[in-house]
């Protein structure tokens, strides 16, 4: 078969467009009619740069609205709050000028439970609440850590990274960027480390929880105790790859990003 064959034709005012950033929001994608705001919140260490792939082909309709916390990328200069719960906080305050149109989270990981503590604290403050929380590859937050990370050296921690795909072995070749990273992973390991939540507070929206067939951090017994944080409803799918199952095989977790909007 030809290649032109699978060539469909693309019209120009449904083509997505680089939107304008804010400091919390960096990488924006705009869809020219949008029907909702995806909000993304990345794992450990990560930054707004880490939804890169998803900027490709974001699902229909909806806007990417990447999220660039402080401590990386662009605000490295920045300090992090001491809680997640104080992040918390401080992205729902960043973005609440962005919630006049329907949005959803979705996090993945350290951002999963930061998702899930934007979501039930917009509701505290009254504030329009998402049309559904989107969780990936994280234990529930009423649920202990199996173990502490953070305090270990540099040279367990990244052996520990490159255990299951969350750093690329040939990061240590840059030794300087290296340090930069680890430090960035130790702080958010830590605040995830201390962060429990006092019960499993529903949230009032939707809850569609997402893991790695293969995780070797986040089985798929430990993704089932989300649904006691299920106000409105809760599926959960596990697809193909391990933790890092989210950037490894992208088209796959988009399309069935795409089929938990709706």
């Amino acid at each position: 078969m030809g290649s032109h064959a699978a060539v469909r034709p693309c019209r120009v005012a449904d083509t997505p467009t680089r939107g304008v950033d804010t400091p919390w929001i960096v990488g924006r994608v705009a869809a020219p009619r949008p029907r909702l705001r995806l909000f993304c919140l990345p794992q450990a260490g990560g930054s707004a740069g880490s939804y890169a792939p998803w900027r490709l082909a974001p699902p229909p309709g909806v806007e990417l609205a990447t999220v660039e916390l402080p401590g990386r990328g662009v605000r490295s200069a920045e300090p992090l709050p001491d809680t997640l719960e104080e992040l918390a906080e401080a992205v729902l305050d960043g973005i609440s000028a962005e919630l006049d149109l329907p949005y959803a989270l979705f996090g993945h990981s350290f951002g999963a439970l930061l998702g899930y503590e934007i979501a039930v604290r917009a509701g505290r403050r009254g504030l329009p609440a998402p049309r559904a929380l989107l969780v990936s590859a994280s234990r529930a937050p009423h649920t202990p850590v199996p173990r502490r990370i953070s305090d270990r050296d540099d040279e367990s921690l990244l052996a520990w990274l490159e255990g299951f795909g969350g750093f690329p072995p040939d990061l240590r070749r840059y030794p300087s960027y290296l340090r930069y990273a680890l430090r960035t992973v130790r702080r958010d390991l830590a605040l995830t480390e201390v962060y429990r939540s006092a019960g499993p507070v529903p949230v009032g929206c939707p809850l569609h929880v997402f893991g790695g067939a293969e995780d070797p951090l986040v089985a798929a017994d430990r993704l089932e105790r989300w649904r006691e944080c299920a106000g409105a409803g809760c599926t959960v799918r596990l697809l193909p790859g391990g933790h890092d199952y989210l950037f490894t095989g992208a088209p796959a977790v988009l399309g069935a990003v795409a089929e938990a909007l709706g």
